[in-house]
């Protein structure tokens, strides 16, 4: 265990019932800061919003710098670069949009950022976060559905540089333990991510279960669970986690094993991140990559159609009977969408995506098994259904993944629900499953992935258990749904948080004991009854952790395990 000495203290820590902001009379003086920029060894920076180039009264205005802004703003590597900047546009207020024409301020962005390549950057900042009663957040890449890696008035610590993988050819030893864990793994910087994992793996033929997102990054994925096309085969994400570094609260680096801080170990796999502490670090399992079988469809019919959500019952009912034979997908529900099958003017109902099967090169496997799926929709709607389908194989999961990353927009304002479905939600009650998810379709895009089952519920996570939502045990499908609104318009924005809300509630009714996928939840902070949503009965045992790691509340985010004693007033948090 290390720890560095604590800074300065500017004021009397505890004495305000918020946090300090630059108009309090205890927020430290430029001195202070510089003392930390030395304490950083030069780390400390002082960004301004990226999109404050567009707006002439702004310091940093550049024209020139504008017109590649506004064309990257929709670039995920532009927002994971920017030590500010997030991928939706929301959670930061909207605050500096690159438009001169709307208002640009600061609000809604941290104020000073800790480029932390050492676990010794984030402990400074840490111990400078709680001397000094400063909100302090944690960014990575900015691939962010909740809103943790935002905050306004705040020191954020930018792990996105903590990079480096080593792997383990021959098996892994947990620090302190007295036993050798078999098999290949991966040790990885906090700030890693996806693509990145995936390329150093594929160079031994060997891959992780991993997100689908190329700026996915490791820390707020396993925290929060971490599901992916390959959980069905292999389980969670954060149930391949043998040992993480980190730093907590109180500033101190320790280790997290089976044999040492068991109960962080715990609660850092599936508790959530920018909670119980920092990651500077994972070693994580790593499979032999498996070649592919990868199928893209559309089923389509007329928007007009009333049989478009009887079809989607029916394809949902199939998951379970699928899942079983080893397919594992990314499908999507459409809704009066426009059509990718035909006449793009065309609007259509139906159900298009990715499936995939594992260790196969034979195309037949998977037209085998489909074809009865096909033949029944094209004999029960004779004629209304244009199904288009192809089939394809790869040689490992990296040529498969390169092809088939997550190329989902970034660069506007979104708010997303969700829900877990088991297989009585899916198969049991086709009218009741067709009615839930035409109410569940009406927003931008609605999914219903199939990232759980076998491999998730028979998953030995090192230790005996983790923090997950107990419900990922039973559940099939991850359902989500997305809606987009205006910015600069908070009649707009509470009217995609109703109508995620409203769509979401269906499937409460239709799997009332399972619960949601707290890191892909954008309207999470509005869920009812959110703790139980999210973890379920680990919730008491989550909150007893939190009050003993972190009882100054240094660690704050929404909706986080144990964030009940704060709230958010005018872009101040402060205690309720």
């Amino acid at each position: 265990m290390t720890s560095t000495s604590r800074l300065l203290v500017h004021g009397v820590q505890g004495a305000a019932t918020c946090k300090s902001t630059p108009s309090s009379p205890t927020w430290p003086s430029p001195a202070i800061w510089d003392q930390l920029n030395q304490t950083t060894g030069g780390q400390l920076l002082q960004p301004v919003p990226p999109g404050a180039v567009c707006h002439p009264g702004h310091s940093s205005y550049n024209a020139t710098n504008c017109v590649y802004v506004q064309y990257a703003w929709s670039n995920e590597y532009f927002h994971q670069r920017d030590p500010v900047s997030v991928e939706w546009n929301n959670w930061n207020n909207d605050s500096c949009l690159p438009d001169p024409d709307v208002p640009c301020s600061s609000a809604g962005y941290p104020l000073y950022v800790i480029n932390a390549t050492t676990p010794e950057h984030v402990q400074a900042g840490v111990n400078f976060a709680k001397a000094n009663n400063i909100r302090l957040i944690v960014k990575n890449s900015g691939h962010d559905y909740v809103g943790r890696s935002s905050g306004s008035n705040a020191l954020s610590i930018w792990v996105h540089h903590m990079k480096g993988i080593t792997i383990h050819e021959t098996g892994f030893q947990p620090q302190h333990c007295n036993l050798v864990i078999d098999g290949v793994a991966i040790t990885a910087g906090g700030g890693t991510q996806m693509l990145e994992a995936y390329r150093e793996t594929a160079a031994i033929n060997y891959t992780v279960v991993g997100g689908g997102g190329r700026t996915v990054a490791l820390g707020g994925f396993l925290t929060g669970a971490g599901h992916s096309i390959l959980s069905p085969h292999y389980g969670l994400a954060t149930d391949q986690v043998l040992e993480m570094e980190i730093v907590t609260p109180t500033g101190d680096h320790l280790v997290l094993n089976e044999c040492q801080n068991t109960d962080l170990f715990w609660a850092m796999r599936g508790g959530g991140g920018s909670t119980f502490g920092i990651m500077t670090s994972v070693t994580m399992k790593a499979y032999p990559s498996p070649s592919i079988l990868s199928m893209s469809f559309g089923i389509e019919t007329s928007a007009t159609n009333p049989h478009a959500f009887d079809m989607v019952a029916y394809m949902l009912g199939q998951f379970p009977s699928l899942m079983e034979a080893g397919v594992s997908g990314y499908p999507i529900i459409l809704k009066a969408s426009p059509s990718i099958l035909g006449n793009t003017t065309v609007y259509t109902s139906g159900m298009i995506g990715k499936f995939m099967m594992l260790n196969s090169t034979n195309t037949t496997d998977m037209a085998t098994l489909f074809e009865p799926i096909f033949d029944h929709i094209n004999s029960t709607w004779p004629g209304s259904f244009v199904i288009g389908v192809n089939i394809t194989s790869y040689p490992s999961f990296y040529s498969w993944y390169e092809e088939n990353y997550d190329g989902s927009p970034v660069g506007y304002e979104n708010v997303m629900g969700s829900r877990l479905l088991d297989e009585a939600a899916l198969s049991a009650n086709a009218t009741a499953t067709k009615l839930a998810f035409e109410q569940f379709a009406g927003g931008d895009l609605t999914t219903a992935y199939i990232v759980s089952g076998k491999g998730v519920w028979n998953a030995q996570p090192r230790g005996g258990s983790n923090a997950v939502l107990p419900a990922w045990r039973k559940s099939i499908v991850h359902a989500t749904t997305t809606v987009a609104f205006a910015p600069l318009n908070a009649t707009a924005e509470q009217a995609a948080i109703n109508a995620t809300q409203l769509s979401t509630s269906g499937l409460r009714v239709l799997a009332p004991n399972t619960g949601a996928y707290m890191n892909e939840k954008g309207a999470g902070r509005y869920e009812p009854n959110w703790q139980q949503t999210f973890w379920g009965e680990n919730y008491a045992r989550l909150l007893q952790i939190k009050r003993t790691v972190d009882p100054d509340d240094v660690l704050w985010c929404n909706p986080c395990v144990g964030n009940e004693r704060w709230h958010e007033v005018d872009n101040v948090l402060c205690q309720v």
